[in-house]
Order: structure tokens, then sequence, then C-alpha cells
């Protein structure tokens, strides 16, 4: 058997990611279902649940994957398209042993992928380096295939099942971005167990992604929700990536809520039942967050950015509830531990129905400091490390004050400034926080003095 060899490139810190038929391609799928399936078999697994989003290359992705699976022996629980979350749900639904879901996430429509999870932990790091120089073994026993697309009315009614009626009645306008979590958007928001009001866009699955990218962190993606939730007088919007696992949000007077400040909203639900409850938020977040986690009488933690590190200091710490800027958002409290957007805004919803205050209420409310939102840095995934490591050193020449717990955070008297190297896409993540303007000025000169280019206006 000749070993196949992985492009080293979408070998991510916590998928696999690349190009469809450049960096990526069906026999990458096969190989990867073969070797992932060995791996569940050699701890003792049997089952594994595989789902795909609505990209034109994942059904073959798909195919090839569930054959590689299947070539060690190993049984696949075929649950269908839908979202990120609805695969990790599956895996428990059906006591399953681990699952993989086909996925490019926010990526371009070229791209695809497959993020990995075990039945009692993600599948991330060193695990997935170690898919490359993996030999599966051979049997002549092939393992069984069962469709099990049921699984989406149990996810509905599971998001349901925290879902608390209030005789407040909110009208919502919902935009999954013709991405994979558009019909489970369709099943909820038709539930009689809903008192809303909803508006739908873009709820047809297309992996063309016509109307705009799947990816709310990207205010020029949210144009088209901003218009509705203003023209229709709603009092909120409601936004999803491609595959369903990261929110973005937007009030009535159509401003954005970053995951930082929602998560502002759900530390303050959890504490309130949870005193002393460890949150954690990544190193992007607004010190805001930790200073009202604090005030709240909670202990906020500042972790790595990504969901699978996330999820794994989660386990590590007992925390209640962890959210990035990006808005992925994971609940401990009621849920599983991992980040589903779908239910992040139920629980939003939640929080809303029973407040005297709307959305726009409470964020005017917020303490604010000034802040850049992600400024994204093209660099090639052979440069971005090496170039966080290059300012960590100069750092360290000049007795800077900093976090280097993802990146570096640098910390003066104007406020700080966050670079790091993102672990999904050929680009570098900057942001400054101040509290004035002058302050922040000051933030984006240093550190583009460290970057050495014009990247700030």
């Amino acid at each position: 058997m000749i070993h196949h060899q992985f492009n080293p490139s979408i070998l991510r810190e916590y998928d696999i990611r690349g190009t469809f038929n450049d960096n990526l391609t069906v026999k990458d799928a096969y190989a990867l279902g073969q070797r992932f399936g060995f791996f569940v078999k050699s701890e003792n697994g049997q089952s594994i649940c595989v789902g795909r989003d609505g990209r034109l290359s994942s059904p073959e992705l798909t195919s090839a994957l569930i054959e590689g699976i299947r070539s060690q022996g190993m049984d696949v629980l075929d649950i269908g398209i839908g979202p990120t979350p609805m695969l990790y749900y599956s895996i428990k639904y059906f006591a399953a042993d681990a699952g993989i879901m086909v996925t490019g996430s926010h990526n371009p429509a070229q791209d695809n992928g497959f993020k990995m999870a075990l039945k009692d932990r993600p599948f991330f790091g060193k695990d997935i380096q170690k898919l490359d120089k993996t030999i599966p073994a051979y049997t002549s026993v092939i393992g069984a295939l069962s469709t099990r697309t049921e699984v989406k009315e149990k996810y509905c009614e599971r998001l349901l099942q925290d879902y608390q009626k209030s005789e407040r009645r909110l009208k919502i306008v919902w935009d999954p971005g013709n991405g994979a979590s558009s019909e489970i958007v369709e099943m909820l928001t038709a539930s009689d167990l809903f008192c809303a009001d909803h508006i739908l866009l873009n709820t047809t699955i297309d992996g063309t992604f016509p109307a705009h990218h799947p990816d709310p962190t990207e205010p020029e993606n949210l144009k088209q929700i901003i218009q509705t939730v203003t023209e229709k007088k709603a009092d909120l919007g409601i936004a999803f990536d491609g595959d369903g696992d990261r929110i973005g949000v937007v009030d009535s007077k159509g401003r954005i809520l970053w995951g930082d400040q929602l998560m502002i909203l759900f530390a303050k639900e959890v504490l309130k039942d949870n005193p002393n409850a460890t949150i954690i938020a990544d190193v992007k977040a607004s010190q805001v967050l930790f200073e009202q986690i604090k005030l709240m009488g909670g202990v906020g933690l500042m972790a790595r950015t990504g969901h699978s590190l996330i999820k794994s200091k989660m386990k590590e710490t007992g925390a209640l509830l962890a959210g990035e800027m990006s808005g992925h958002i994971f609940f401990a409290d009621r849920y599983y531990g991992y980040d589903d957007a779908l239910y992040a805004a139920i629980r939003l919803i939640n929080i809303l129905q029973q407040s005297p205050l709307s959305l726009a209420d409470i964020f005017d409310q917020m303490p604010k400091l000034i802040n850049t939102p992600e400024i994204r840095i093209p660099c090639a995934d052979s440069l971005k490390f090496s170039v966080i490591d290059n300012i960590h050193a100069q750092l360290k020449t000049k007795n800077a004050t900093f976090s280097d717990v993802d990146g570096v955070r640098v910390t003066t008297d104007d406020g700080w400034w966050l670079l790091r190297a993102s672990n999904t896409q050929s680009i570098l993540v900057a942001r400054c926080e101040s509290k004035t303007e002058a302050g922040l000025q000051r933030l984006k000169e240093q550190l583009q003095e460290y970057l050495e280019i014009p990247i700030l206006n």
C-alpha cells in the first residue's frame, strides 16, 4: 500500500482545511477516513457519525470519507446536511464513538475541510498531525452504513428544550446565509413552541453563497440583515456562519454586537444561578468583558483562540461558559460545552423576552471602550508564526508588559493591542482597545512599528 501524504498546509491546529482540488482532494478525504477510522478503532470504538455542510464539494468529499472509514471495519452513521453543532449533538444522541463534519466553515466557497470530535473530547493539534503518519491496517471487513437524518428533528427538539415561553413577543430576523444551518432555522422558527414573529433570509442551502459570504464577523456580510431589521422595525437580527457554530447579532438600530459583548449578557445569566463560576474568553475579547465578569461575581479566564482549545480549557477548568469575539459561544450550563450558535440564539432570545429592556437599550448601557474590530492582515502560512515569534522576542528585549497566551497581547497605559496568527486562514489578526481616541491611535502606531507595514488607518 502506497502511503498517502497530505499537503502539510491543510493540517491546521484544530481542523483540516484547504481549497478543493488544489491542496485538498477526494484522495485526502478517503485517506482521512481510513486513518481516523483506524484511530477510533484502536481506542475500542466502533461507530462514527458523519455530517456535511452545503458546499458544492461536500457530497464528493463525504462519500470518499465514508468509504475510507468503512474500509477499517467501522460503522458510519450518515446524518446528512446540517450545522456542525448538530454533528456534535449526534455523537451524544447516538452514543457514537466519534464524528467528522465535512465543512469549510466560513472560508471561501471553493474551500472545504473536516472537523473531528471524539465522544469525550475534541480531536486537534497533535492528534491531527499524527494522522499524517498513521498507517491504517488492512481489514477485509467493511463497516455498516446507516442514514440517520432523523437526528435533525431530535436536535431541534433539544434546542427548544431550553427555550422559555414568554408573553413578550419579539420580531426577529434570521440569516443563515445559505449555509448549513438554513434548514434548522426553518424548522425552529416553524415550531409552535416559539413565541416570536420571524423574518427569514437566505434559507436555501447553496454552496455558492449567492447573497453574501457566510461570515458574520465581517460587517460587509451583515448589511442585508441590518437593512431588513431597520426596515421591518425588528427587535434584533441573528446571523450564522457557513456551518452554524458562530453567531452574529444586530440590535434594532442595526448596530453589531460582537461576541465579547454578547458574552456580557450570557455571563450575567449564568452567574445569576452559578455564583463564582469560571467564564472563559479568548485573547481578542475586550477588557470590559473581563471587568464585567469580575463585577458580577465570576472568575474570568483569558484563553487561546480556537474552538478545540476552548473546549479543552472548559473541561480542564470546569467553566460553565466560554466565548470568542468571533461568535463561537460555548455553554456548559444546561448544555454540552461545545460551540453552538443556534443554541446561543435560543439563550439570547430567552434573555431578551424576560428583560424589560430591548437589546438596543442593553447595548446602550454597556460600558464602552474605543476599539478596532478584528483587523485581518494577509500573511503566508509559512511565515505567520515566525512573525509572531520575532515580535515576541522584540517585546522581551524591551521589557514590555504582555501576555503570550496566544500570540502577543501588549498592555500599555493607553490600553492594549493584540497580534496573533490565525489557525484557519493565511492571516495575522490584530486588535487594539483604549479609553480614548488618542490612546487608540498610539496603540495602532505601536503595533504598526512592530509589523513595519502600514496596515492601520
